[in-house]
């Protein structure tokens, strides 16, 4: 069995070191080889070894087993928590790397246009509202950084799904002025005739709304793993943790449930852009 994830260098090494130094100390008194670890717990002498070096991080079900064949008496695996941090350092805690590691993305938004799905016009004014204001070469670099996030959407060797839930607000909210959001517009639709997307509008008129709280993410990793992403005011957070990621996984669950239908949606945006 393999893991997918190297370890790079930054806080999360200090981290890594301290769980193979354990592992380590722990198989030494159970006068255990490395070998013949791996054996009783299902892996190869090659990832036993990396784990003591903090070359690999290891998987949950890796520390449980070697917690139960050494004896450790959950010492081992109460590193779990610790290690699923490490699992996403600060190096690669950014949105485009981990957009990149997603074969699902949800995002439900009731601000702005997801920045997925935004025109470079619509980008530019979302951007130019912040205050204190942006120097000008700083919002020409977040601008274009916008933009090329947007790449992983125009991908076609990899399978992508995409799905996204916009409040009514944001369809109506004329950020950039008249013809920038006809243009936002414009570009929903575009987006929304795509196989791999699924664009859903969430009615001001519907009673229920379960996102209230604010805008989130949702992605769904290479390896199985669901982390969310809040974005809010000056706090970018990963949300690792399983068990606050399967909250927002059920919130966003019904909160696609609440709103308009892709194809009725696509309707609703093409009223809407009649309307501005």
């Amino acid at each position: 069995m393999s893991e997918d994830h190297g370890l790079e260098e930054d806080d999360s090494g200090a981290v890594m070191r301290a769980v193979g130094r354990q592992i380590k100390l722990w198989r030494e008194a159970a006068g255990l080889k490395q070998a013949e670890l791996g054996a009783r717990i299902g892996y190869g002498e090659e990832l036993v070894s990396a784990v003591e070096r903090a070359r690999r991080i290891p998987r949950p079900e890796f520390l449980d087993k070697a917690d139960e064949v050494l004896g450790a008496g959950g010492k081992i695996a109460a590193m779990k928590k610790d290690v699923a941090e490490a699992r996403y350092p600060k190096k690669v805690r950014d949105v485009q790397k981990l957009e990149a590691e997603a074969v699902e993305l949800g995002s439900y938004n009731n601000s702005v246009i997801d920045g997925l799905l935004q025109t470079e016009e619509y980008a530019r004014a979302v951007f130019g509202s912040r205050r204190p204001a942006f120097a000008e070469d700083e919002l020409e670099h977040r601008v274009a950084a916008r933009m090329a996030r947007q790449e992983i959407m125009a991908a076609t060797k990899t399978r992508r799904v995409f799905n996204f839930v916009q409040c009514e607000a944001t369809l109506r909210r004329r950020l950039g002025g008249k013809l920038v959001m006809r243009a936002q517009l414009e570009r929903l639709l575009e987006i929304g005739q795509l196989r791999s997307v699924d664009l859903q509008v969430l009615p001001l008129s519907r009673e229920e709304n379960s996102g209230l709280g604010g805008p989130f993410r949702l992605l769904r990793l290479k390896d199985g793993t669901t982390v969310g992403l809040n974005e809010i005011q000056l706090i970018s957070r990963v949300i690792a943790d399983p068990k606050e990621a399967q909250i927002l996984d059920i919130r966003y669950g019904i909160i696609r449930a609440q709103a308009l239908t892709p194809r009725e949606s696509l309707a609703f945006i093409e009223k809407v852009l009649g309307e501005t």
